[in-house]
């Protein structure tokens, strides 16, 4: 069932119109992905955030009576709303009153597949929670369904808060040995040396489509917000032959609940270890600049501020957004164009050949069964037989600390 929702949002000094309409645009688009339809927007203009009714009260009066006409099923605050504000708009709405970090968190919960993606979503949902139930009780029942109640479910919602914290306590003690997983499987690629390459971005900037183009995987892809969840890694093959890793991460957005980033944050470990970033970017939105600040500071929140990023404005096959700025350096591509996808790999080939060491080699004849090793493991970019020395000449760009550079020094060419 589709649900009709008003949204709400504030016009603070600090910033321009332009800015909060962005913002409750996106609002609207985040409560279509949750199957709900703005039928109406409000923006009232303030020096402050009310502090009891984020907006004020003759506002929210006002918005009460669009509620009526509109009969709305809900009203959407476009920022968090504290335990009280949250009990005071209820007193004088008559209807749902949810604010933006619990529509992310009902999205996630509606997107969550993986036994870790809902466990991680739970997690978020029921911190969220946790401070808002004072007083309320066995009262929450009185929510009934569609948004705002996905995830723990009704039977959750109306547990006290030590049934609650316990529930908290169990869900972390299950992601920890996932994330303990995670570490010893990710261990297990670093001892490989394989090369990992992490694909971030803004929701729906096409980070799966382009996933998909690479690998040949078959993500979900959707255009919608948060159509992936779960991380996905896959094998590349790189021009030269050279297989590196490429994962798929969670969309970033404005706003991000801080709930849900210490949930995903072990999801979000795998940008962490990420030897090279693509930051994928949608060319055809025209606050694609708000949304590149966005992923670079939560970027810098993560620490992965100091791995190599190359951008890449995607859906090139749209008209651009005004004032589009694509630095000589950047990549400009569909991400459904064979040829694009095939520039995206020489990039990342020319940046990975760039944090490696250069050698040159004679190799003798006896040492022949290195060659297929180093292919795996680096590139190498000749391979000449020389007759006079009866041997193999290399060039060839191996990892800084990898095992094998003892085996090739002897045979290593002295300038």
């Amino acid at each position: 069932m589709i649900e009709k929702a008003v949204l709400v949002g504030c016009l603070l000094p600090h910033q321009q119109e332009r800015e909060v309409e962005s913002s409750l645009y996106e609002l609207s688009l985040l409560a279509e992905t949750a199957q709900a339809q703005a039928v109406c927007t409000v923006i009232q203009k303030r020096d402050r955030v009310d502090p009891a009714y984020y907006i004020g009260k003759g506002k929210v009066l006002e918005v009460a009576s669009l509620v009526e006409t509109y009969q709305a099923d809900l009203v959407i605050f476009n920022d968090e709303l504290s335990p009280s504000q949250i009990n005071n708009l209820e007193q004088l709405l008559p209807c749902k009153v949810i604010d933006r970090t619990q529509l992310i968190l009902d999205i996630f919960a509606l997107r969550a597949r993986s036994k870790e993606g809902k466990l991680q979503v739970e997690l978020a949902q029921l911190n969220y929670l946790l401070p808002r139930i004072v007083g309320k009780g066995t009262e929450l029942s009185r929510l009934g369904g569609g948004i705002g109640t996905r995830g723990p479910g009704e039977t959750k919602l109306e547990l006290d808060r030590r049934h609650i914290r316990r529930r908290i306590r169990d869900i972390r003690q299950e992601l920890d040995k996932i994330v303990a997983h995670r570490k010893r499987y990710r261990s297990r690629r670093k001892k490989q040396q394989m090369f990992q390459v992490a694909l971030v971005g803004y929701t729906n900037a096409g980070k799966s489509t382009l996933l998909n183009q690479l690998t040949e995987a078959e993500a979900y892809t959707e255009n919608q917000l948060f159509a992936t969840l779960d991380p996905l890694t896959k094998q590349m093959r790189l021009p030269s032959g050279h297989i590196v890793l490429l994962t798929d991460t969670v969309g970033f957005i404005r706003d991000l609940p801080t709930t849900l980033v210490a949930a995903f944050r072990s999801t979000l470990e795998e940008v962490k270890e990420a030897d090279l970033i693509l930051h994928v970017i949608d060319s055809h939105d025209d606050n694609h600049q708000d949304q590149i600040d966005v992923v670079e500071s939560l970027l810098t929140e993560l620490d992965a501020g100091h791995i190599p990023v190359v951008r890449i404005f995607n859906k090139k096959d749209l008209p651009p957004a005004p004032e589009l700025m694509v630095r000589p350096e950047d990549l400009y591509i569909t991400a459904l164009d064979p040829h694009d996808c095939w520039r995206v790999k020489e990039r990342i080939e020319t940046v990975l050949k760039q944090q490696m060491h250069t050698y040159q080699l004679l190799l003798p004849a006896s040492e022949a069964q290195l060659i297929p090793k180093l292919r795996q493991v680096g590139f190498v970019e000749q391979l000449t037989w020389d007759e006079g020395q009866q041997g193999y000449r290399v060039t060839l760009h191996l990892p800084v600390y990898h095992p094998l550079k003892n085996k090739i020094e002897p045979f290593r060419i002295q300038h």
